[in-house]
């Protein structure tokens, strides 16, 4: 299978690459800043799916807005009628496009387009409409909150909130991958139906700003009094594997607490609210003890 991914080294891009590669037999042909809007056409030979992540949200002119995602689109539209292919399309919009804004004006002119297509050529589209993703490889300050905290907070370096109160909506972003996974091998929706267009994913989660500040802060806490949460499963679960992602390498060694008297070292690692702790004890020559935390310190 050929895969063609624009905005590959993108955040997302870097997500569903790792994710393509994984899952192995598939042939990844990308389109990064590096190439122009001419090579589409050629690249898009042989190729079975699209999935069209390249865009801009931040630009340095508006007009960048047009030409990065409106503009983009039309002309992968443009190089998809001339390969003459049905290819499927999955493309990464943004709740944006609800609103009238320059950024949400461009993105819904760019659904637009591939929605022409479908129309037109019988195309599979699928157009996700998405909120604020979070995950690993998100750039700080540009790409969402979540990473700009995690990042400053990883560093001991200050995070600005304007609006405590403030709810951020927001996808993770494997979550986000599975369900391009989930297209790609003939999940709940196949490349032989051409009448989907609008894609929901899920889970979505929601959090204040204040909310995510303080999570995030309680896991750095961590590392100062050895107790951590539970982060079995959801948006806790997603947003601890964010935050440790964006661990300076030299930070994953840090202190534990140790004990130490004549019979030997009692040290504790990690400990829980509600489950007890982790814990190893060294009993120097010639000690012969029955260890109880209670019982030996």
């Amino acid at each position: 299978m050929r895969v063609l991914v624009t905005g590959t080294n993108g955040f997302i891009g870097k997500n569903l690459l790792l994710r393509l590669r994984e899952k192995g037999g598939i042939d990844v042909v990308p389109f990064t800043r590096e190439h122009s809007v001419d090579d589409l056409t050629a690249l898009l030979d042989g190729v079975d799916w699209v999935y069209h992540l390249a865009g801009i949200n931040r630009p340095q002119n508006l007009e960048e807005f047009v030409t990065g995602n409106s503009g983009l689109t039309e002309q992968l539209c443009a190089a998809i009628k001339a390969n003459g292919s049905r290819v499927p399309i999955v493309y990464t919009s943004s709740i944006q496009a609800e609103k009238d804004n320059d950024y949400g004006n461009s993105k819904r002119a760019a659904e637009e387009a591939l929605l022409a297509l479908q129309r037109d050529k019988g195309n599979p589209v699928y157009i996700y409409r998405l909120p604020n993703v979070f995950g690993k490889w998100a750039r700080p300050n540009y790409n969402s909150a979540v990473a700009t905290f995690c990042y400053n907070i990883a560093r001991d370096l200050p995070i600005e909130i304007n609006d405590p109160f403030a709810v951020i909506r927001l996808v993770y972003v494997d979550d986000l991958v599975d369900n391009f996974m989930a297209l790609l091998t003939g999940g709940e929706s196949t490349s032989s139906r051409s009448d989907i267009a609008y894609v929901e994913v899920t889970p979505k989660y929601q959090i204040t700003v204040s909310e995510l500040a303080d999570q995030l802060n309680r896991f750095k806490a961590t590392r100062d009094n050895l107790i951590t949460e539970p982060v079995g499963s959801g948006l806790i679960r997603a947003l601890y594997s964010t935050y440790v992602s964006y661990l300076p390498p030299e930070r994953f060694v840090y202190p534990v607490q140790r004990h130490g008297d004549a019979r030997g070292v009692f040290v504790e690692m990690l400990k829980t609210p509600n489950v007890g702790q982790f814990s190893f004890f060294t009993a120097h020559p010639g000690i012969i003890t029955t260890l109880s935390q209670k019982s030996f310190w």
